[in-house]
């Protein structure tokens, strides 16, 4: 756990570089979560904001976002770009304070570095009886299988996995449900778990894959000799331009009543 608490905090490094090179979220994810949550949603919490990604789409929808990040950089980079309707509060999302409760508690890209000793608890406190709790992750590939095994083998000498450890330790292959909705399945504080996928597809040059990539915490994580080796021998693999796959997985539940 203490790598993956490193790793999560690994990003201030790379603030700008995130905010620059990582995508935004679509209108559908929006739409998703809003069809799912029913009513109205006025109030939101967002754990693990970053430079505030998924912030803006919810908040330029007219929802009091209250947007976390236990990171300062990350924060600075978040209150540039967000709008006025957003609360920006540097805290990890272990530490926030349980006397609040929200319409809607949301995590983009962020969820597998909360502690998972009481993580379903505590997020059943700040989400109000009812209410939603929603779970967006963006695996992005290469979409071209000759292209990605190339990049796999020019980075192996230095990082054989470029990926995060499953939170709970099974291939995606092995289960109906990917995490978190098995563990969303097994607790006792939600209900109505669905998983969704937003198809995507992206197009942007070499460079500014090599520049997403400097904002993955495997990469992030590499002594900054090995780093560059790395993107080198990466981009002398790939041509002026690259497809990405960057379908977004999607979790929902329901707060029992």
């Amino acid at each position: 756990m203490l790598g993956m608490v490193a790793r999560g905090l690994s990003f201030g490094v790379v603030a700008e570089a995130y905010e620059r090179f990582r995508p935004g979220y679509p209108v559908e994810l929006l739409e998703l979560v809003m069809g799912y949550a029913g009513g109205s949603v006025r109030s939101a919490l967002e754990f693990g904001a970053g430079t505030g990604k998924a912030t803006r789409l919810f908040a330029e929808a007219g929802i009091a976002v209250t947007a976390t990040e236990p990171d300062a950089a990350m924060l600075a980079e978040l209150r540039k770009n967000v709008p006025g309707n957003v609360t920006a509060v540097l805290a990890a999302f272990e530490d926030l304070p349980l006397d609040s409760s929200y319409d809607l508690v949301y995590s983009a890209a962020a969820l597998h570095w909360t502690n998972p000793e009481g993580r379903w608890d505590r997020m059943a406190a700040l989400v109000r009886p009812g209410g939603v709790f929603a779970s967006f992750a963006v695996p992005i590939q290469l979409a071209d299988p000759a292209l990605k095994e190339a990049v796999r083998a020019a980075r192996a000498p230095y990082l054989e996995n470029d990926g995060v450890p499953s939170p709970d330790g099974t291939p995606a292959a092995d289960r109906p449900m990917e995490w978190p909705g098995t563990e969303l399945q097994e607790s006792e504080w939600f209900t109505d778990v669905r998983q969704a996928v937003i198809e995507r597809r992206l197009t942007m040059s070499a460079h500014d894959y090599v520049g997403q990539l400097s904002t993955v915490s495997a990469y992030v994580m590499l002594q900054p000799a090995d780093r560059d080796q790395v993107f080198r021998r990466i981009l002398e693999v790939l041509p002026e331009t690259v497809e990405l796959n960057a379908e977004i997985h999607t979790h929902l539940a329901r707060r029992h009543s």
